[in-house]
């Protein structure tokens, strides 16, 4: 395996100016896929055996000049042509922390721990496939209380803000504008993908989904059960008009509904069953394999808000797809997406689409358990977003070695 790590550390570190940041690239690669708990620097170097310089390796990773966004360009050309995704999908996911001296750390939600906590979080964009996926592009997200001028702004963190080099041009910005700038670097690298999916974090958002629709996309996106809607039937109309003052515009007779109200009033029966993927873990059937087999509702539906009343000329608010999981011993859905896919697209690929996000749960679980993800130790912007993009090439290259077992 030594060899074919060295060929793919060859073409990914190409970029490199200096031959000691490719070799030590290679170094850190070999530090990240051997077997130990820990994957910060000092762990990494023990094991390393005679190439575990500790200094040198904490130096590529702190403050060696070179830029991961060459590295990750050189990354993505390589997975799309073995993945052949079929969507981007945008998550984050958080790096607990203990103290407050990492860049960007606050106390902030995140899913990894389920809860509001000390931690950074990132932002990554994945290419991904029914048979797999790679995390191709990352952000740290910048609280409001680390940008100066914002009225949260913490005096101790825009202090803190030089010692841990972040740029000066870096403010805070959105999660999901976060994702649509991903999105427009990768489209500028060459990669097109036609379909972008993420959870109910960014697709709540409707600058997001007019965003990706903006740049050509369509997409799958979960969204909160309160997101209100006309139903998909539902029209404008024009009151009589009198003939003096203004006319009447025209405008939906009735106030747009939850969801979750618009799902529930089809009733359970709705629910067809369907099957959208098989397993990794042992079933119990007569095939061995467990089935991933749920009950879905789909729906035409008209989201309301300002935003896209706002977008779009006319009364008549644009129609797309509410899809909502509802389990056969559940009184209720349980969750929601909305897609603007066409309207002729079948249910089993609705769902298809929507539940190919488990591979993005599947990377941070394999790149934070194996592959040190979340055990950088130094505090800067700059070696955090080297050490993701380590660990994304990492994660990479086991992927590669799995699907050439598979071929």
């Amino acid at each position: 395996m030594r060899g074919e790590l060295e060929d793919f550390a060859a073409e990914v570190f190409e970029p490199f100016a200096r031959s000691d940041q490719r070799r030590w690239g290679q170094v850190y690669l070999r530090g990240l896929l051997m077997d130990g708990r820990r994957k910060s620097v000092e762990p990494m170097a023990a094991r390393l055996g005679e190439d575990g310089n500790r200094q040198a390796l904490a130096h590529f990773v702190t403050t060696s000049p070179w830029d991961p966004a060459h590295v990750r360009a050189r990354l993505a050309w390589r997975m799309e042509k073995e993945i052949r995704p079929t969507a981007l999908v945008f998550d984050d996911t958080g790096f607990l922390k203990d103290g407050n001296a990492s860049a960007c750390v606050s106390r902030q939600y995140t899913g990894t721990a389920g809860k509001v906590t000390n931690c950074q979080v990132g932002v990554s964009l994945h290419m991904t496939s029914d048979h797999a996926s790679a995390a191709v592009d990352w952000r740290l997200f910048l609280p409001e209380n680390w940008a100066p001028g914002s009225a949260k702004a913490d005096p101790d963190k825009i202090a803190r803000r030089s010692a841990c080099g972040i740029p000066d041009s870096i403010g805070h910005v959105e999660k999901w504008q976060l994702a649509l700038d991903m999105l427009d670097e990768t489209r500028s690298w060459g990669i097109e993908v036609p379909l972008a999916i993420a959870d109910a974090g960014y697709g709540d958002a409707a600058a997001f989904r007019l965003g990706l629709q903006a740049r050509g996309l369509h997409y799958v996106v979960g969204i909160s059960t309160t997101m209100s809607a006309q139903p998909g039937e539902a029209v404008p109309v024009t009151e009589p008009y009198s003939g003096t003052g203004r006319p009447p515009v025209a405008k939906y007779p009735a106030k747009p509904q939850p969801v979750k109200q618009l799902v529930m009033a089809t009733g359970r029966r709705a629910a067809k069953p369907v099957q959208w993927r098989e397993s990794s873990r042992p079933g119990t059937g007569r095939s061995g394999v467990k089935r991933m087999y749920s009950r879905f509702v789909a729906l035409r539906i008209r989201p309301a808000g300002r935003e896209i009343r706002q977008a779009v000329e006319g009364p008549e608010l644009p129609e797309c797809w509410l899809l909502a999981e509802w389990p056969a011993d559940q009184g209720e859905p349980v969750q929601f997406w909305l897609s603007d896919l066409p309207a002729d697209t079948p249910l089993t690929t609705l769902v298809r689409l929507a539940k190919l996000r488990w591979r993005i749960e599947h990377d941070y679980r394999e790149m934070k358990q194996a592959l040190g993800l979340a055990h950088f130790e130094g505090r800067t912007w700059g070696g955090w977003h080297h050490h993701v993009t380590l660990v994304s090439v990492a994660h990479a290259f086991c992927t590669l070695q799995r699907l050439t077992v598979r071929m």
